[in-house]
C-alpha cells in the first residue's frame, strides 16, 4: 500500500504542481505581451488583441484549476507519510510547513494578482481591480470603457507576480529536494 501511495502523490506533484509552476511563470510575460497590443504609441488602442487576452485568461485557468486539483499531493504525502511512520521527522515537518507556504503564495498573492492582471486587461473597471493591476480605465464611447494601459504600470504588476511566482516555485523546488534527500531519514535516501 505504501508503494501505491508514493506513486499517487509523485504522479499528482507532476501533475498538478507541474503545469502551475509553468502556467504562472509565463502569465507575467503574456499579461505584458496582452498589455502592449492594447496601447499602440501613437494613442490609446481599443483594448488587448483578443488573442493575446485569451492566452492570458487560459494560463490563469491552468493555474486556478491545477492549484485546485494540487490539494491531492498533500493528502496522499501525509497519507504516505503515515505509513512509513516518518509524520515526526523533522525533513518532513519541514516540508509541510513548506508546502503550506507555497499554497498560501499562490492563494494569496499569484491567483488574485492574475485576477487583478485579467480584470485589467479585460477592462473590467466595476470592481477596482483595474487600478490594482496598473491597469487604467478611460471612458470610451457610448459609455462602453476603453482600456488604456500604462507601461510602467504594467511593468511593475508583471514583475510582483514574477516574484510571487519565484517564491512559489523556489518552495516546490525545496520541498522537492527534501523529498528527495530526506535529511537525518532513518528510512534512507
Amino acid at each position: 500500500m505504501t508503494k501505491f501511495l508514493l506513486a499517487v502523490h509523485v504522479l499528482a506533484a507532476i501533475l498538478a504542481i507541474g503545469p502551475v509552476a509553468v502556467a504562472a511563470s509565463m502569465f507575467p510575460a503574456a499579461v505584458r505581451r496582452a498589455a502592449a497590443t492594447s496601447a499602440p504609441e501613437d494613442g490609446p488602442g481599443d483594448g488587448p488583441d483578443p488573442g493575446a487576452l485569451a492566452v492570458v485568461r487560459v494560463l490563469h485557468r491552468i493555474c486556478r484549476v491545477y492549484a485546485g486539483v494540487g490539494v491531492v499531493v498533500p493528502v496522499f504525502g501525509l497519507a504516505t507519510a503515515n505509513s512509513l511512520g516518518v509524520l515526526g521527522d523533522a525533513w518532513l515537518v519541514t516540508s509541510i510547513v513548506l508546502t503550506a507556504c507555497a499554497a498560501g503564495v499562490l492563494v494569496v498573492l499569484v491567483l488574485p494578482g492574475q485576477e487583478d492582471a485579467l480584470a485589467g486587461l479585460a477592462g473590467d473597471t466595476g470592481t477596482g481591480t483595474a487600478t490594482a493591476a496598473g491597469v487604467n480605465a478611460g471612458t470610451g464611447t457610448g459609455g462602453e470603457a476603453a482600456v488604456r494601459t500604462e507601461p510602467a504600470a504594467v511593468a511593475r504588476t508583471a514583475a510582483r507576480l514574477g516574484m510571487y511566482t519565484g517564491v512559489f516555485n523556489l518552495l516546490w523546488s525545496v520541498v522537492t529536494v527534501l523529498m528527495i534527500v530526506r535529511p537525518g531519514s532513518t528510512t534512507g535516501a
